[in-house]
């Protein structure tokens, strides 16, 4: 299972959704984010996604973890992932479209959930209402389909 990260810059009241235009996950609405390249940490992974995908630049200090998810993908065990979860609310620069993404705000109550994955209506807006999650998601017809899931709050101790 590869480790990949997904994070969402946020403003006020909006979301910074990017548009994937090529490879997993095309045509779909989502975070940004990617997989670990050798030697990098999980925070690592996360800036610098931000940086080549839509021209922001982060620190790891302003990373906020709220969610770790694992994927299964019943017909494709190779996509399998485990993904980190992060809000950024502070950033330098300005957001720019580039070879994979395009970038754009979105107010909080106004998410295209109906162009996204299918798992993002079930966990996304309870990371939006502040509670940090852990969950399992289990598809079908290469990630068309949702064949059963879990998501849990993880509760400080």
């Amino acid at each position: 299972m590869r480790d990949v990260t997904l994070c969402f810059l946020l403003r006020d009241d909006e979301i910074c959704l990017a548009m994937k235009k090529r490879g997993f996950g095309v045509g779909k609405w989502n975070g940004i984010g990617g997989k670990v390249q050798d030697g990098e940490t999980i925070e690592e992974v996360a800036v610098r996604e931000l940086y080549e995908e839509v021209g922001v630049r982060a620190d790891i200090a302003d990373l906020k973890n709220v969610g770790n998810i694992k994927f299964y993908f019943n017909e494709k065990p190779d996509w399998n992932q485990r993904m980190h979860v992060y809000f950024v609310n502070r950033w330098q620069g300005e957001l720019k479209e580039s070879e994979e993404m395009v970038p754009k705000w979105y107010k909080k109550d106004q998410i295209p959930y109906e162009a996204m994955w299918v798992d993002d209506p079930h966990w996304l807006p309870e990371v939006l209402r502040g509670r940090k999650i852990k969950g399992k998601f289990y598809f079908n017809k290469e990630g068309a389909e949702l064949d059963k899931f879990t998501v849990k709050e993880l509760v400080s101790k």
